[in-house]
């Protein structure tokens, strides 16, 4: 049978012009403003020492996609916004991403289709005829303490590691699925630690277990590492209750980490603050406008399950014609942190951290549909690392910009997706992108800081 292509396509007439479409404007991408982000990779050197935490055991003299490439058209396509691998089966003849993750010849040369990098997500390090890429966790995790250092021109007084967890939904049978009471549904349960916007730690687990179950192991590893550098700089942990736990504290006392970290309320510490409760529920009466009094003492629990006394910082709200306690403890004295703002500047700073793990999220952290913890271990990093790049171009590029706060998902979608035609010459690659485009300003900002 004789097949019809469609070429031209005279649409609806626009008062007296006709509206004609056709495809024939050639090579075209709709994300020419990534070219940002290779200018912050170039700046932080961050895909080639990703690669370098991979082995590769292929025969060199077959390789046609090196992985160095593959991660990079994987990482650059979740930042971009394309979040499964069946994408690549198109974004592998791409121009842009063909300079992206670093193709001789973009256009025609194409990049791994998704077969290739499904095995390289697969691999486990044993023989197999197929699967022969692997990764070392270790490398990838000092690496994300390492862009973290090298972000500081110089020491600060003091940081802040923020740690927290998060759930990642499973829909299949993979390896360590369990049902969270909590969640109502099968997840994993990883771990995540910030500092500010930057992630210093991502391990994924399953959700059979307590919420801080391995932190001190990450804690003291990361702590190590920043103090190898840094050793007189003051370290602050902060959690919510799920890491209010004896081994957590007790190591942080041992090695001169100070926390603050939310505490489970129950009858007997509601009994201690009933007092303040009460003066918080007449302010409310008064004013019918929450009310807040905030007092502290020393605790230790009756079960003997802590080592020593510790202060509580405790913020007795009445809200909504209810009382609302909310109890901390911490290790700093009231000297450097009355309790009022110990709370309120603190701890409450906290929650800027939800927002980064959000951020997650908007960069497919929760695709982890492989069949093992390792290859899903491994997505969760290529995800992490996709966030580290955009950061990267924020903290870098953006600063002092409208976009200088941004979520990762405003900035792909206002700065990154730019509409582009590619003509490749002799000498050149031209990325002729939108004269429409409305944050142009913002983006000739950005080339310049990341360039200076």
């Amino acid at each position: 049978m004789t097949k019809c292509i469609q070429a031209r396509f005279r649409f609806a007439k626009h008062f007296r012009r006709e509206v004609v479409g056709e495809f024939s404007g050639g090579a075209m991408t709709s994300d020419g403003g990534a070219l940002l982000l290779r200018e912050a990779d170039q700046k932080m050197n961050l895909l080639a020492r990703f690669s370098q935490c991979f082995l590769d055991g292929r025969n060199p003299d077959l390789i046609e996609h090196p992985v160095e490439q593959m991660l990079a058209q994987r990482i650059y396509g979740l930042a971009l916004g394309y979040e499964d691998l069946n994408d690549h089966e198109q974004l592998r003849h791409d121009p842009v991403l063909g300079v992206l993750a670093g193709k001789a010849e973009p256009g025609e040369q194409a990049l791994a289709g998704k077969s290739t990098l499904n095995r390289m997500e697969l691999g486990d390090g044993r023989p197999d005829r197929y699967k022969k890429i692997t990764f070392w966790r270790d490398a990838l995790d000092d690496l994300l303490v390492d862009v973290f250092l090298e972000a500081h021109t110089a020491a600060p007084e003091q940081i802040v590691l923020d740690i927290d967890t998060t759930d990642l939904a499973l829909h299949g049978e993979q390896e360590g699925r369990f049902y969270h009471g909590y969640y109502d549904h099968y997840c994993y349960l990883p771990l995540y630690v910030f500092a500010g916007e930057q992630v210093l730690c991502a391990r994924l687990r399953s959700s059979n277990i307590d919420p801080s179950a391995g932190s001190r192991k990450e804690i003291e590893r990361i702590v190590q590492h920043i103090r190898g550098r840094w050793p007189e700089v003051t370290i602050v942990l902060r959690g919510d209750s799920g890491f209010c736990r004896e081994e957590l504290m007790a190591w942080c006392e041992a090695h001169q980490v100070e926390y603050v970290f939310g505490m489970a309320r129950n009858p007997l510490l509601e009994k201690r603050v009933a007092e303040a409760l009460e003066q918080a529920r007449q302010q409310w009466e008064q004013t019918r406008q929450p009310a807040r009094v905030f007092v502290e003492f020393e605790h230790e629990t009756v079960s003997g399950t802590w080592s020593r006394r510790r202060r509580v910082v405790v913020k007795a709200e009445h809200i909504d014609g209810k009382s609302n306690p909310r109890f901390v403890v911490t290790s700093l004295g009231a000297e450097a942190w009355a309790a009022r703002q110990l709370y309120e500047d603190l701890y409450c700073a906290r929650g800027d951290m939800e927002n980064r793990i959000k951020e997650q999220f908007a960069l497919f952290a929760d695709r982890v549909s492989a069949a093992t913890m390792r290859a899903n271990q491994l997505r969760l990093y290529l995800s992490v690392m996709a966030y580290t790049l955009v950061c990267g171009l924020r903290r870098l590029g953006l600063h002092a910009t409208q976009l200088a706060s941004a979520q990762v998902g405003t900035i792909r979608l206002r700065l990154l997706k730019i509409g582009a035609q590619i003509r490749v010459t002799v000498r050149k690659i031209w990325v002729e992108m939108s004269s429409s485009f409305p944050l142009q300003n913002v983006f000739s900002q950005a080339f310049q800081q990341l360039r200076c």
